[in-house]
């Protein structure tokens, strides 16, 4: 038995908190759903600097998303001793978590917890053990569902995120999410349009289904598509959306709702990578270029306005002068609405870390910048398409100038409005485009 004065000291449970999420849009559906959890144990949110307890949920896919934790965890004891309060308890959670496990609070002490995004519905009880003075973690990857151990979803903004699907079998050579979430596991049919339901009933109009590969669901026979067309019958949800998807998934199913579901919204984030056939095979990523842009013909031959996003990685090892060249041919035959466009990160752990070649940092550099501006032209050729059109916007939020709207396209784009409330679907008559937003002319179409 531990001696009165060996015993680890304790401290008083949290009473309030803060949850800053870091990376994709399944980080902040992980990180909104947490707060629930804490919310729903009686803890309240506030400021990230006046909270008991801070949960930075974080992001591995790149170096510098993971190097930033660590800075975050520095500046809240720096903040918290220049306010002459406690150190707040600091969790770390989501896939550096998973990927760093203990290895976080022996590099950074003032760390309390470590809990990966397969095991955040424990935090109740991780809380209670770090508040007792140990060192608390959960970094396993059970079976069953962390998702039955959540509370139910309340009230939502108009636009919601849903994950469908966790984890990934594709083991890109470059990619941590295979060890960090772990295989693809779909989550069962009911349990989806039950949460849908309840997100439709705290207000959400719009509704994004979230996976790794989110295209890859399926359930006793049925595919992404069929849930599609089930969701679409809810009523007052007025749009879905789904993200992020590989091309190896994108079945004839899920093309054609594309064309028979009208609250299936215009805009297929499919990532392809590269343009260069040898370095598509040297991440594993199972597809080439000419089918890439088959399967890009096949979605726009049922959809033809279809706005396309995607994700570029640059300087991948051995990438070349010319193998990027063929970057920017695909890119230019693909025609963008949007992309993501990165310099190549090695995470070790994964076999694109051993490959040596290394591209050097300047050649990565210039190369970024050349795709980013030829991504950035695309974009706003397609804003500027949009011109005297008139679509359906979802009102999200307040702009920045009074009276100011700003809401969402069926393409994504953000447009700008006078009037309208929240969770308005509007009709909009696009009146200018920017390279990044649009503004326009509207009147209502109907209320939330």
């Amino acid at each position: 038995m531990t001696s009165p004065s060996t015993r680890p000291p304790s401290r008083p449970l949290p009473k309030t908190f803060s949850v800053k999420s870091f990376g994709c849009q399944m980080n902040a559906y992980d990180g909104a759903r947490m707060a629930e959890l804490l919310e729903e144990q009686g803890l309240v949110a506030v400021e990230t600097d006046e909270a008991d307890l801070v949960l930075l949920n974080t992001c591995h896919i790149r170096e510098k998303a993971a190097e930033k934790v660590y800075s975050d965890i520095g500046r809240l004891t720096k903040t918290a001793q220049g306010k002459g309060r406690a150190k707040p308890m600091i969790a770390v959670a989501g896939c550096v978590a998973q990927a760093e496990g203990a290895e976080i609070p022996r590099r950074a002490p003032a760390v309390d917890l470590v809990v990966g995004p397969q095991a955040y519905h424990r935090l109740p009880d991780l809380i209670a053990e770090a508040a007792s003075g140990k060192k608390a973690l959960d970094t396993d990857m059970p079976a069953a569902s962390k998702f039955d151990a959540l509370p139910k979803r309340r009230r939502q903004g108009p636009g919601a995120f849903l994950t469908v699907q966790e984890g990934c079998d594709k083991f890109c050579t470059y990619c941590v999410v295979p060890y960090t979430r772990g295989a693809e596991i779909s989550r069962p049919w009911g349990q989806v349009v039950d949460e849908a339901k309840a997100l439709v009933d705290a207000g959400a109009r719009e509704i994004t289904l979230l996976g790794q590969n989110v295209n890859a669901w399926t359930h006793e026979g049925r595919g992404l598509h069929d849930l599609i067309e089930e969701l679409a019958r809810l009523p007052r949800l007025a749009r879905i959306r789904y993200t992020t998807s590989h091309p190896n998934d994108m079945a004839d199913g899920l093309i054609a709702a594309h064309r028979d579901i009208d609250k299936l919204m215009p805009f297929l984030h499919l990532p392809v990578q590269a343009g260069s056939d040898r370095i598509l095979k040297a991440m594993n990523r199972s597809h080439d270029v000419a089918s890439y842009l088959k399967l890009i013909d096949r979605v726009r031959a049922v959809r033809p306005d279809i706005a396309i996003s995607g994700d570029f990685i640059v300087g991948f090892p051995g990438e070349t002068d010319a193998e990027f060249e063929e970057t920017l041919s695909a890119v230019r035959a693909i025609g963008h609405a949007q992309a993501f466009s990165f310099k190549y990160s090695p995470r070790p752990g994964t076999p694109a870390a051993t490959m040596g070649d290394a591209v050097p940092a300047a050649v990565m550099d210039e190369r970024l910048q050349r795709l980013q501006a030829l991504i950035a032209e695309q974009q706003y050729a397609f804003n500027r398409a949009t011109l005297g059109k008139t679509c359906a916007v979802l009102i999200e939020r307040d702009g920045k100038l009074p009276g100011q709207r700003l809401g969402k396209s069926p393409w994504l784009q953000s447009v700008l409005i006078d009037g309208g409330a929240i969770g308005d679907l509007v009709d909009v008559t696009i009146t200018q485009a920017g390279p990044n937003s649009l503004q326009g002319e509207a009147k209502v179409l109907a209320a939330a």
